[in-house]
């Protein structure tokens, strides 16, 4: 049912609309840069399956739903079909320079169609889960509607914060969220589209606000999560009610003294009076920590990915040995948890850098600092650490999976 509030003031169509032929317009041509992951979020697997592909699956599951429109980049393409599997949609419509774009190159494509759409349900696929009655709402509201959105009301304290720091509370009264899918009139929101001169806004609302369409709100759901952060990752794995398996790898590195000035170990770099020999950076403590990452998800080893006779490797910082392997956990829908790196020499002394090693590593593992640990030991003048001419260092990691 509708609810008491709305976006804007709006007056009542005076002919109700049956709706015919309604099209999910699903868009998936983001770059998710924010995510992580050497692939766009929406085509990394939530609970093994890409949330594109669950987005698809709750439209075409609802009896309303007549036909359904991805949109995605050009380059995504092969993605998209690896990500959907056997679910194809109606449609593909390829993406544009911003979202705006995308979503006028999707309703163009649904113009062009045999059966053009009466009403176009648009929905970002970084919001896996779509509770049917939403869908339901939606299309109640295009009754007596040019549009409708699903909001949610706002239930903690807001505030306006510069710079750290709170500045003043923000109201909570008549403000709400808006979520997606949004729903439309094809032939209102096309028009208000094309007269549309701006490429910043971030719904499709926005605009129908700026065409004067008259706009309903309806009951949106917690359930419509949007897939932004790790965080929200793990929040909607909860959600789905999948469990996840851990997998373990080890790594084991080690790199002799050579002429120099200081060593670097896990991307510190540290004053010594020798360096250690290697192609890369020969960081010795990332490269058996890239191995265990590797080893956890079952890739092989660095020298697989990385070749050390690969002359363009020839002093690479070993962080991009790290992101690669991070990159691979997600792609394979995994969640690096935790990570121990024990490295292993008489000299330097590691303790002072311990904290510096942990906060270079977080933005990498993308991980708490209470998840990284890293401990030293000597071998007790014992083997080659014990004679000083070199470091080791082991190292283990945890990954989640959901099968």
């Amino acid at each position: 049912m509708l609810t008491d509030y709305t976006l804007t003031s709006f007056t009542l169509l005076e002919t109700k609309m049956s709706p015919q032929h309604i099209t999910a317009l699903i868009m998936a041509a983001g770059s998710g840069v924010r995510f992580g992951g050497s692939i766009p979020k929406q085509f990394q697997p939530l609970a093994g399956v890409a949330p594109v592909r669950r987005a698809l699956i709750a439209f075409r599951a609802h009896p309303k739903i007549s036909s359904i429109c991805v949109v995605v980049s050009e380059q995504d393409k092969d993605l998209l079909k690896k990500a959907l599997g056997t679910d194809e949609p109606d449609f593909i419509a390829i993406g544009g320079a911003a979202r705006q774009n995308s979503v006028q190159n999707g309703l163009e494509e649904l113009r062009k169609a045999h059966t053009q759409p009466s009403h176009v349900l648009i929905h970002d696929a970084a919001r896996p889960i779509i509770p049917a009655k939403v869908i339901d709402d939606l299309i109640e509201a295009l009754e007596n509607y040019d549009a409708a959105v699903p909001v949610v009301s706002l239930w903690d304290t807001l505030s306006n914060v510069i710079d750290g720091e709170i500045i003043k509370d923000i109201p909570r009264d008549g403000v709400f969220a808006r979520q997606t899918p949004q729903a439309f009139n094809f032939s209102a929101i096309a028009e208000a589209h094309q007269n549309y001169s701006s490429s910043l806004t971030t719904d499709d609302i926005a605009i129908a606000m700026a065409a004067g369409l008259n706009i309903a709100t309806t009951s949106g759901s917690p359930l419509l999560h949007k897939l932004t952060t790790e965080d929200d990752k793990s929040l909607l794995e909860r959600l789905l009610n999948a469990h996840p398996t851990p997998l373990n790898g080890s790594g084991y590195d080690v790199h002799r003294f050579g002429t120099g000035n200081a060593v670097t170990l896990c991307g510190v770099k540290i004053p010594h009076d020798e360096s250690l020999e290697g192609h890369s950076d020969a960081d010795v403590a990332m490269h058996a920590l890239t191995d265990a990452i590797l080893g956890a998800i079952g890739e092989g080893d660095i020298g697989q990915h990385f070749p050390p006779t690969n002359p363009k490797w020839k002093g690479a910082a070993s962080s991009i040995f790290l992101q690669h392997a991070v990159n691979l956990v997600a792609d394979k829908g995994g969640r690096l948890t935790n990570v121990d790196i024990t490295i292993i020499c008489e000299k330097p002394k590691i303790g002072p850098h311990n904290t510096a090693m942990k906060e270079a590593l977080m933005p990498l593992l993308r991980l708490p600092k209470d998840r990284i640990n890293i401990k030293a030991t000597t071998s007790e003048r014992l083997g080659f650490t014990g004679r000083g001419e070199g470091i080791a260092a082991m190292a283990s990691a945890t990954v989640l999976v959901w099968e």
